[in-house]
């Protein structure tokens, strides 16, 4: 459904979330259940108190999905085409299509959200925040939510044959990076799942999501956390536990 509220920012933005039904890693992870509702659920409730989007639409090929998606307030205008909902499936096929076809449909839409189900702490005033980053930077063509990588890339090895070579080599750097404390590299930032944002010309017209210029957006504590094998799922349920993470509130239609 349409939001009651008028959105924040005076583009036409909407909210893309993708929930194919398939999961091998985790069977049926975007509508398991965590504390009492889909995992679905809770970025449904954080697209739409954040008041940033004119709709919030989820794609997906399942009828048993949609349903659920509808119950807790989003739009499925269609069902994704079951070839672009593999599990090798690249984001930019669902994406422009689903873009095309509202566009097809009479949509006017500037600008879009990319909200994965597999990250339940992220909150309305965390879409807020990346919303005002990327609105506010002249010439982006897209934002993407990043935070320190754990595992830095200047340590890791490629193996040729008997022997191994690092996979990044500045051949400047003395001691190399591979000997080289992590304090002491240069700072390298992972993506992860919370949020990407871009203006509709960019799939539609350059057949990327990111496009070349892609603004940082810092998340902050568990804002990223993603949930990808059942280690994940059970990583969420102790921090729910311990009171370390906080969901967004479910507001179900009756």
């Amino acid at each position: 459904m349409r939001s009651e509220n008028v959105p924040v920012n005076p583009h036409r933005t909407i909210a893309l979330i993708p929930a194919r039904a398939g999961s091998k890693r985790v069977p049926g992870k975007n509508i398991r259940t965590l504390r009492g509702h889909p995992l679905l659920a809770y970025t449904i409730a954080a697209a739409i108190e954040s008041k940033i989007f004119a709709r919030v639409i989820v794609s997906t090929e399942s009828e048993e999905v949609a349903a659920i998606a509808r119950r807790y307030g989003a739009e499925v205008p269609f069902l994704r085409p079951v070839e672009f909902a593999g599990d090798r499936s690249p984001d930019i096929e669902w994406v422009r299509y689903t873009l095309e076809r509202l566009v097809g449909d009479g949509e006017v839409c500037e600008a879009f959200a990319l909200l994965r189900p597999t990250s339940p702490f992220r909150r309305a005033e965390t879409i807020r925040r990346a919303w005002d980053t990327f609105s506010s930077t002249t010439g982006a063509d897209s934002l993407r939510a990043v935070e320190p990588c754990s595992q830095h890339p200047g340590k890791m090895w490629v193996v040729e044959g008997e022997y191994m070579v690092p996979l990044l080599n500045d051949g400047s750097a003395n001691p190399p990076w591979h000997s080289t404390p992590y304090q002491a590299l240069p700072r390298v930032y992972a993506q992860n799942a919370s949020l990407e944002m871009a203006w509709t010309q960019v799939p539609l017209k350059r057949g990327s999501i990111a496009g070349t210029k892609v603004v940082p957006f810092f998340t902050q504590g568990l804002e990223g956390f993603d949930i990808n094998v059942t280690e994940d799922w059970m990583i969420a349920e102790l921090y729910l536990a311990n009171g370390e993470a906080v969901l967004p509130e479910i507001h179900p239609s009756t």
